[in-house]
């Protein structure tokens, strides 16, 4: 009989040293920081009038290939100087979320047809498991970037054993944009992001980057396991990882979504799975590098992703699911300066126990573009454009 190395009674002991372990292997990662804070890109000014009415002229849900059942998590990429597509919309879809069969989905939307591709397959975990030389059990959550060569990358969550709390995010990257005689990429795996000592787990990407000066990003992210709290990573303008910070002490938070006031003034708006059950609010004033808990906006949300979006005219964008209606109603604002919002503008009214959700928003040939989980079926869409108000039909 195979005797035990350690007496019962030193067991609990052993057990608590290596959750201590663990918890200071957490505080140290997030504690670790090199000086790589660069300024924020700014959208080029346009003179758009101040006071306009936000009009919807065009919409519709984007059927996922080979009519999946589950659709999710979608996000938009503006693809600039593309002569045959002017954007591209990510999503994963299967027969469920967190399932094996699960993969990421790419539409196109035509120029010349005005309308969004037939949806391709790009990624599933086998071939992102053979790049990766490791084994995946389901994907999920796609954010797309354009680097200043004009090649696309892509982000996606990874997960083993251990559901969500145990993903990694990969790297993947196409080496110029879709094409009209290529319109699907063939994604190349670069690696997972070495975000951190405990095997790189626990991290899940959401939103769209922040774009830099210097032709960089910042990619946001958040961190699961035992906690959840808000995390950036900074890019250079080739797509090379150079570095991480937790952005505050916050715990109970996920799913930042930045924006910049100026090069050096950001703010990111937080999903929160607090009791209180309000949109949280970080601030830097030094280009990402230290960040401030906020008072709390008077805006409801209750444990779903919001979007922010800075436009060229200086106009601050949100979208939000309130917390009275939950996942049903998705619903937009307007703001001068990131902090006092609009009252809300409706993208999607459902009815109840309906799901509109997970929103990501982006500005390309002159109008702006959302995209949305739309009752998890397929991926909802819609084009708004910036009306006069003495213009605007009442």
């Amino acid at each position: 009989m195979r005797k035990d190395w350690l007496p019962p009674n030193l067991r609990p002991v052993l057990w608590l040293w290596m959750w201590l372990l663990v918890g200071v292997m957490l505080w140290l990662q997030s504690s670790a920081w090199n000086p790589i804070g660069r300024p924020a890109a700014l959208p080029a000014h346009t003179n758009t009038a101040t006071a306009h009415t936000w009009v919807m002229e065009a919409q519709g849900v984007i059927a996922p290939p080979e009519q999946v059942p589950a659709s999710h998590a979608s996000q938009l990429v503006a693809l600039p100087n593309n002569p045959a597509f002017s954007l591209a919309v990510f999503w994963f879809a299967g027969s469920k979320e967190a399932r094996p069969d699960v993969r990421i989905a790419m539409s196109l939307w035509s120029r010349q047809r005005q309308a969004w591709t037939d949806p391709v397959w790009v990624v599933d975990r086998h071939t992102a498991s053979a790049g990766l030389g490791k084994g995946l059990l389901h994907m999920g959550n796609p954010v797309a970037w354009v680097d200043q060569r004009q090649r696309l990358h892509l982000f996606v969550v990874g997960t083993g054993l251990g559901g969500w709390a145990a993903s990694r995010v990969l790297h993947l990257r196409h080496d110029s944009l879709p094409t009209a005689s290529t319109p699907s990429p063939t994604f190349e795996v670069m690696g997972q992001l070495p975000l951190g000592w405990l095997w790189n787990l626990s991290h899940l990407v959401r939103h769209s980057p922040l774009p830099l000066a210097d032709g960089g990003m910042v990619l946001p992210l958040h961190f699961e396991l035992g906690g959840h709290y808000p995390v950036f990573a900074w890019f250079s303008p080739d797509g090379e990882f150079q570095g991480l910070r937790r952005v505050t002490d916050m715990n109970h938070a996920l799913q930042p979504a930045p924006v910049a006031v100026d090069e050096n003034h950001w703010l990111a708006y937080v999903r929160t799975l607090a009791p209180r059950d309000k949109l949280n609010l970080v601030a830097s004033a030094d280009a990402g590098q230290h960040w401030q808990l906020q008072p709390e906006l008077a805006l409801s949300q209750r444990d779903s992703a919001v979007a922010s979006l800075r436009l060229p005219s200086g106009e601050f964008l949100l979208a939000r699911n309130p917390m009275e209606r939950s996942r049903s109603w998705l619903v937009m604002h307007h703001s001068a300066d990131g902090l006092n919002w609009s009252t809300p503008l409706t993208v999607v009214d459902g009815e109840t126990g309906s799901e509109y959700s997970y929103p990501s928003m982006q500005w390309s040939e002159e109008r702006l573009w959302v995209s949305y989980t739309h009752l998890r079926q397929g991926i909802g869409w819609q084009r708004w454009r910036a009306v006069p108000s003495d213009k605007a039909t009442p």
